[in-house]
């Protein structure tokens, strides 16, 4: 009985080529309710840091909240949505925006953190008075100039303040919402 013998260097006409294997990216759904959860945990050590641990948090502190709430939400609202391309990056573009605020109060929040103590700007009445005093406009002017509370140092890890922190939180959210807005898919 003879053994048939094949050539192991000829290619075989019938086989299929195999599909790449890579990494498989996450959907663009997907990826919005992961922005979501972010936005969870987020507000959930906010809120953790303070109730638990008495940590009041300035007014900057409370725009990067509202910052990272916008950026929850509209990523919630496209990933229930899940909306064709067009739709995709309309809600990209808004969650881009919510970052791109949320990186620029924390940006700045973190320079005044690193302020000369005589540079910092004295303290003045809370939020709450602002609100019902001021015009919003003014308000915002008042909160992004900041306050003698807003420079004060309260919690840092691995050598990173909370602001700081937060600012690279929303560096990559900013890396996330620019991938989503340019995607193929």
């Amino acid at each position: 009985m003879a053994i048939p013998m094949t050539n192991p260097y000829s290619v075989n006409q019938e086989s299929k080529p195999e599909p790449a294997r890579g990494v498989k990216l996450p959907s663009p759904r997907l990826t919005n309710f992961g922005l979501f959860a972010l936005m969870g945990v987020g507000m959930a050590f906010a809120l953790y840091l303070q109730h638990f641990q008495h940590y009041e948090p300035c007014p900057l502190c409370i725009f990067q909240r509202v910052a990272l709430m916008g950026v929850g939400f509209s990523a919630l609202a496209a990933a229930l949505h899940n909306p064709a391309a067009i739709g995709r990056r309309i809600y990209a573009g808004i969650t881009l925006l919510a970052a791109l605020a949320g990186l620029g109060v924390a940006g700045r929040h973190s320079w005044m953190q690193h302020l000369p103590p005589e540079d910092v700007p004295a303290c003045g009445p809370g939020l709450d008075y602002w609100m019902q005093t001021f015009p919003m406009q003014d308000v915002i002017r008042k909160v992004l100039h900041g306050s003698g509370e807003c420079a004060k140092v309260d919690w840092v890890w691995l050598g990173l303040s909370l602001p700081e922190w937060t600012l690279v939180m929303f560096s990559g959210i900013t890396v996330v919402c620019l991938w989503q807005l340019f995607r193929k898919a």
